[in-house]
């Protein structure tokens, strides 16, 4: 291989990781971006809704930039760029598997995203096998277990009650078979972290394996599939800062290399053959190439592998730290403004990541997200955040209360059955939380400067 191409993307990464020694944010995507006030003027966009999609580190953006020239298709040809692309694929899947602290034998397969990867594992659970979700899942852990018998648990008040919950659940489970235990890592509605190590032990003292959704854990905190002893990791990119399209399960392979493939076709087949009946004989590989068939996104997977590196070189520590500097400032502002209620299920000590839902009083709470955009330029997000029975748990409501994702049912003013997301990260500049805390009191104690009015189930500003 000449050095040319490798030059180019370790250029782009020097250049990244020279900017994510400092202690402030690390380079992002339209950190730059202006965005238009419907009071007048323009403003930074303030970009608080990582916990949806984070935006691209600008490292991870130089990294895919450079490479770019030099695709190729890979596993597939003979050329000098499909060669490039096939180590640097592969590679990639090295760079992931230390960035989770994966064991010697585990395999990782690149996917869609976290709901592919976790609906990729669910086409691969033995005959027989009992799910066990809690109700406070993103709904990419809830339903993809369609063929398989789902035991859904109530929501814990305590990580202890979560422990003691499964526990329970697992040793009164009939028959006494294959288990799967699926469990988020922090939650993406209150942010809270959840008793990993611990579910995963009560998991295997019972019989029992355990996924980890890690969509909301990897971007903040490490994540080792080894010291946490989960059985398989899910992440997506896209939250990762690495908006391309891709995404990770890695784990044990006994239970990927006995199941069919997730998708038939090129690329999961060694052989095929023709039978004298007129048919075929197929011989899968064993590899994570099993599960995926056809052409893979190798700059999706690419920009995965150069988001690990960036977020292994700037420090997990240093981004913690900084991140709960964030947290601290966004939930003391929130707590001067006794309208707000912040949503917990673990209470107000609980440790947490860059995520935290709020309801206002008085106030609907799509009206109360698009003034903060309209008026503010600050994106959050309003709804239930596919997470619908766990913010109907923590709103109090009964289960057939109306309420949408995304889409209220009431008008500007009036009580709705959602709430407000905050989320911020690595790449979120002090300025962007404190506008927010001040956006926040300015509007409970002001009010809209200006009148709005639902469109197509989105509460937008009325410019008529």
């Amino acid at each position: 291989m000449s050095a040319r191409p490798n030059a180019a993307t370790e250029t782009a990464s020097a250049a990244g990781s020279a900017d994510a020694c400092c202690t402030g944010p690390l380079p992002v995507l339209g950190r730059d971006v202006t965005v238009p006030l419907v009071t007048g003027g323009e403003v930074t966009y303030a970009a608080l809704d990582y916990a949806a999609s984070a935006p691209a580190l600008q490292r991870v953006w130089d990294d895919v930039a450079a490479y770019a020239p030099y695709y190729g298709s890979v596993h597939r040809g003979a050329g000098y760029l499909s060669q490039l692309s096939t180590d640097l694929f592969e590679q990639s899947r090295a760079t992931v598997a230390g960035f989770l602290d994966c064991r010697e034998d585990d395999q990782v397969v690149f996917t869609r995203s976290t709901t592919d990867s976790l609906n990729l594992l669910a086409q691969v659970v033995p005959a027989g096998c009992q799910v066990f979700v809690f109700e406070t899942e993103h709904h990419a852990s809830l339903l993809p277990w369609r063929d398989a018998q789902v035991t859904y648990l109530n929501a814990p008040r305590t990580p202890a009650q979560a422990v003691e919950t499964l526990e329970r659940a697992l040793a009164d489970r009939d028959p006494y078979g294959p288990a799967l235990v699926c469990v988020t890592g922090a939650s993406n509605v209150t942010g809270e972290l959840w008793p990993v190590r611990e579910l995963a032990a009560a998991a295997h003292a019972h019989g029992a394996r355990i996924v980890l959704d890690a969509a909301q854990l990897a971007p903040h905190h490490p994540v080792s599939v080894k010291d946490l002893d989960v059985d398989w990791v899910a992440f997506s990119g896209h939250k990762l800062y690495a908006p391309f399209g891709s995404g990770v399960l890695a784990g044990r392979a006994d239970w990927l290399r006995a199941a069919e493939p997730y998708l038939a076709g090129g690329g999961a087949s060694r052989t095929v053959a023709r039978r004298a009946d007129g048919g075929v004989d197929v011989e899968w590989h064993t590899t994570a190439a099993r599960h995926e068939a056809g052409s893979p996104n190798v700059i999706g997977v690419y920009s995965i592998a150069s988001a690990c590196k960036a977020l292994t070189e700037a420090g997990f520590d240093t981004l913690v730290a900084r991140e709960r500097q964030l947290i601290d400032t966004v939930r003391a502002g929130l707590a001067e403004v006794p309208e707000v209620r912040v949503l917990s299920l673990f209470g107000d000590d609980a440790p947490r990541v860059g995520v935290i839902s709020f309801v206002v009083d008085g106030w609907n709470s799509s009206h109360f997200a698009a003034a903060l955009s309209a008026e503010y330029g600050i994106g959050v997000r309003d709804g239930l955040f596919c997470a619908h029975p766990l913010v109907r748990t923590l709103l109090g409501s009964d289960a057939q209360d109306p309420g949408e994702c995304g889409a209220p049912e009431a008008e500007p003013g009036e009580r709705s059955l959602n709430a407000i997301r905050v989320s911020f990260g690595a790449g979120t500049p002090d300025e962007h939380v404190e506008r927010f805390v001040g956006a926040v009191k300015e509007l409970v104690r002001d009010g809209a400067q200006w009148k709005y009015r639902t469109e197509d189930g989105r509460c937008v500003p009325d410019r008529g």
